[in-house]
C-alpha cells in the first residue's frame, strides 16, 4: 500500500529517534515499508550495531541518478514547554508540529513517498534514497553510509540534501569541527592557590582566546566567497562547561566542548593547528606550577563545508525544476559536504524553515510540505520521461 507523504510523516515521527537512542525501530519500518513496494534497501552499521544508515535505489542499473538524502534523528525533547505531544503530528493554523517535521523527518516522508512512486512509475533514470543516523552529533554516520554508497550503487549525477531551506537553492555553507576539551589541574585549597592549578581557570584562558580570535577574525575584509556568508568570517564557539568540586579546592578537572565553523576557503585543519599551539603554550605555563597539568583536545566531528559549484549538476536541476535561478548560502553545517568530497555534485533544497529545527512546538508548514511534494513529484515524472540529466 502507497501512503501518502502525511501518512508516512506521522508514521516517523513518532519514533522518538533522539540522537542518544537507538534509531531501529524506525528503520525497521522504513526497510519493511520499501520492501513493500519492491525496492530492496541496505543497513550501513554503527560498530554497536546500536544504529543504522539506509540507501536504497529505484530504476535501472546505471549511472545518471539523483540521490534524496536525510537524516534519521533528531534533538531531545526534555526541558521545552511543548504545547502539544511532541512525538504526534498535531495540524494546527496551516502548520503540522511535531519533533523533526522540519528538521528532517518532513523531507525523509516526501523522499519515501517519492522512492514508491518512482518505483510504480518505472523510471528511466535512477532516483536513491540515503538516510543516515547521528546527524545531529556532528554529520557523524554519512561518511561510511556514502562510502558503502559509491561501492554498491550505480553514481548518481546529483545528491539533493533536503535540510529545510524553504526549498530555497542552497549552495554553499560553513564547514564545523568540534573537539572535547579535558583541562587537568591540580587541587588545592583556594587559599593557596599559587601552588594549585585550577582547570576551570586554565580552560578560562583557551575560552577567552576564541573571544580574541572572534573579534580577530570580525575585523578581517570579506572576500569574494566569504562574504557570502553571514558573518563572513570563521567562528569559535564554546556552549557547554563542566568542573570543580567545591568554592574553596582549585578544580581538578573541567570539560567544554569546542567548536569552529570555517567559511569555505579556510582549513580546519589550520584552525586546529592553531587551536593545538594555544592549548600547549597555555599547558606548558600551568606544568611550570605543577607537573600534573595538562589540555587534552579529542576531535569528536568534522564536517566539511559546502562550495558552490561551477555549473553543478545539482544546482542545474534544482533551476530546472522550480525555474528559480536565486541561490543561498548558509552559516550551518549539512552532510552536503560530505557527499560533495565524496566526488558528488550536491546542493541543499527541502520544505521547512531552519528557524523551526530544535524548537519547541517545532513545525513545517502545511504549504512548505505540500511544495516539497510538488517538486519532488516533478522530480520523479522527469526520470520517468528522460534517460539524461
Amino acid at each position: 500500500m502507497q501512503l501518502s507523504p502525511r501518512e508516512i510523516l506521522e508514521k516517523l515521527v513518532s519514533f522518538p529517534t533522539v540522537s542518544r537512542d537507538s534509531n531501529l525501530p524506525l528503520i525497521d519500518w522504513v526497510e519493511e515499508y520499501l520492501d513493500s513496494h519492491g525496492i530492496p534497501a541496505h543497513r550501513v552499521w554503527n560498530e554497536a550495531r546500536t544504529k543504522a544508515s539506509l540507501f536504497a535505489h529505484v530504476g535501472p542499473e546505471a549511472e545518471g541518478g539523483v540521490i534524496l538524502s536525510g537524516h534519521s534523528d533528531v534533538v531531545p525533547v526534555e526541558g521545552q514547554d511543548w504545547t502539544s505531544d511532541p512525538w504526534v503530528v498535531t495540524e494546527r493554523d496551516g502548520r503540522l508540529y511535531g519533533r523533526g517535521c522540519a528538521d528532517m523527518k518532513g523531507f525523509v516522508a516526501l523522499s519515501l513517498w517519492a522512492m514508491a512512486e518512482a518505483q510504480r512509475l518505472g523510471v528511466k533514470r535512477p532516483l536513491q534514497l540515503a538516510l543516515s543516523h547521528d546527524e545531529e552529533l556532528g554529520c557523524i554516520a554519512a561518511p561510511d553510509m556514502i562510502a558503502e554508497i559509491v561501492r554498491s550503487l550505480p553514481r548518481a549525477s546529483a545528491v539533493i540534501v533536503g535540510e529545510p531551506s524553504r526549498m530555497r537553492l542552497v549552495n554553499g555553507h560553513k564547514g564545523s569541527t568540534g573537539f572535547k576539551v579535558h583541562v587537568r589541574g591540580h587541587e588545592v585549597h583556594s587559599s593557596m592557590l599559587h601552588i594549585g592549578v585550577n582547570a576551570i581557570m586554565l580552560g578560562a584562558k583557551l575560552i577567552d582566546w576564541a573571544n580574541r580570535v572572534n573579534a580577530q577574525n570580525a575585523r578581517q575584509p570579506a572576500t569574494d566567497l566569504s562574504g557570502l556568508f553571514t558573518p563572513h568570517w570563521t567562528t569559535l564557539h564554546v556552549g557547554t562547561i563542566t568542573g570543580g568540586t567545591a568554592e574553596n579546592i582549585t578544580a581538578r578537572d573541567c570539560r567544554f566542548g569546542f567548536g569552529f565553523r570555517v567559511v569555505p576557503g579556510e582549513s580546519s585543519e589550520d584552525w586546529l593547528n592553531r587551536l593545538r599551539a594555544e592549548a600547549a603554550r597555555l599547558e606548558a605555563e600551568a606544568r611550570a606550577i605543577h607537573p600534573d597539568a595538562a589540555i587534552t583536545l579529542d576531535r569528536s566531528f568534522v564536517v566539511p563545508p559546502l562550495r558552490p559549484e561551477q555549473d553543478g549538476a545539482a544546482e542545474r536541476l534544482i533551476r530546472a525544476i522550480t525555474g528559480d535561478n536565486a541561490s543561498c548560502v548558509v552559516s550551518y553545517g549539512t552532510e552536503a559536504g560530505q557527499f560533495q568530497e565524496a566526488g558528488f555534485s550536491t546542493v541543499v533544497c527541502g520544505p521547512g524553515d531552519i528557524a523551526q529545527a530544535h524548537q519547541p512546538d517545532e513545525y513545517i508548514e502545511l504549504s512548505q510540505f505540500e511544495a516539497g511534494e510538488t517538486f519532488l513529484r516533478k522530480l520523479v515524472r522527469g526520470l520517468h520521461e528522460t534517460d539524461s540529466l
